[in-house]
């Protein structure tokens, strides 16, 4: 989705602090399952970190789009796009895909081309530019953002050091507790800079990419984004720090597991302490925008003291034109399972749902570089 630019306030900027608001980085959050218990690294060369989309639905079988499962190496999701662009002859805003994936690595993802009338081309002609496509299917609509069931995930991790022997209780309780459901470090870009040209943004000034130069409606975009989901991990952040990230409290919103479909508990129960601990019904986070809090009572306040240095961050995402949504506080992957290669090397797969990041997994486990 792109978002439009907030409307700058001249005598908001004048009056605004010089500094910007303290925020925590994505290293300094607090962990849910214990101190890190082992060093490694990763994505040491792209096939150490293997991702493949698993689409919300299946391919339509007619129409003007063709559906595409791509694999891409060591290339970016935007990119790859415009390629296919390219070859069919059509114009970039003809290529859909449900998400983007990460460039160093081996990823399996899907897109969309709109071809009307047009011949298919050689899609073998991208092989040079470690592009495979590996299915083409004819598709009535053009793939839209978000319409993920999940990813799969198959990494190596080299280089690992530190309590190797203890890995196997932790994986074990991740499996069952799930892990705090943080936005990843990619959302907020290099060293945090997303989220220093989301606070110039919200603070009236012009919107700069990393060159100094005007951004475009997308970038702008990706600045608010990435305000927005920050604040949602002060939020976390404070629940893990309080024990209670898992767990209802009054005024909750909870979210049932596998829907968006939310409803507030402002008082908790035995029933609805059942569900939660069965996953069932989770715990969510804000996703701050305009409107009333979606909370009352305990959670409400906890969410507004944290989100108050942040005030101007609030002001801005209103005026964007968001709304106040949720997302759940925990992270629960499936199929996890840890693989013992020997040596200073081991393999972990697993499979999260769609928005979810594996760095948020991985740093239960241990720190890495």
């Amino acid at each position: 989705m792109t978002i439009p630019e907030p409307a700058a306030d001249p005598e908001a900027a004048a009056q605004a602090p010089a500094a910007p608001p303290h925020w925590r980085s994505f290293r300094t959050l607090p962990r849910a399952h214990g101190e890190p218990l082992i060093r490694f690294r990763i994505r040491s060369q792209p096939a150490d970190f293997v991702v493949d989309e698993i689409l919300a639905f299946g391919p339509d079988g007619d129409g003007e789009h063709q559906l595409l499962k791509v694999r891409k190496t060591n290339a970016n999701t935007d990119w790859v796009a415009r390629r296919l662009a390219s070859l069919a002859g059509v114009p970039h805003k003809a290529v859909g895909y449900a998400g983007l994936k990460d460039r160093y690595a081996v990823t399996t993802q899907w897109f969309s081309v709109h071809l009307g009338k047009r011949a298919e081309p050689d899609w073998g002609l991208l092989g040079t530019d470690g592009i495979e496509v590996l299915e083409s299917h004819a598709h009535k609509r053009k793939l839209r953002r978000g319409v993920l069931a999940g990813n799969a995930f198959q990494l190596v991790l080299r280089d690992v050091g530190g309590d190797v022997e203890s890995l196997a209780a932790r994986v074990d309780a991740i499996a069952q507790q799930g892990v705090p459901n943080y936005f990843g470090p990619q959302r907020f870009g290099r060293d945090e800079g997303n989220l220093v040209r989301a606070d110039a943004l919200f603070r009236g000034a012009p919107a700069e990419d990393d060159r100094g130069r005007r951004a475009d409606r997308h970038l702008r975009g990706l600045y608010i984004s990435a305000a927005r989901s920050q604040l949602f991990n002060e939020v976390l952040a404070a629940r893990v720090e309080r024990g209670d990230w898992h767990a209802a409290l009054p005024g909750e919103r909870l979210q049932l597991r596998g829907s968006h479909s939310h409803f507030l508990a402002e008082t908790v129960d035995p029933r609805i302490r059942e569900r939660v601990a069965s996953g069932d019904a989770q715990p969510t986070g804000p996703l701050f925008g305009a409107g009333e809090p979606l909370t009352a009572g305990e959670v409400a306040a906890l969410e507004a003291a944290v989100a108050a240095p942040f005030a101007q961050w609030q002001q801005g995402l209103a005026a964007a034109g968001l709304k106040q949504e949720r997302r759940p506080l925990v992270l629960y992957p499936e199929a996890l399972r840890l693989d013992r290669r020997g040596g200073e090397e081991l393999g972990i797969a697993f499979t999260l749902p769609a928005g979810s990041y594996a760095t948020a997994l991985l740093r239960e486990l241990g720190d890495w570089e």
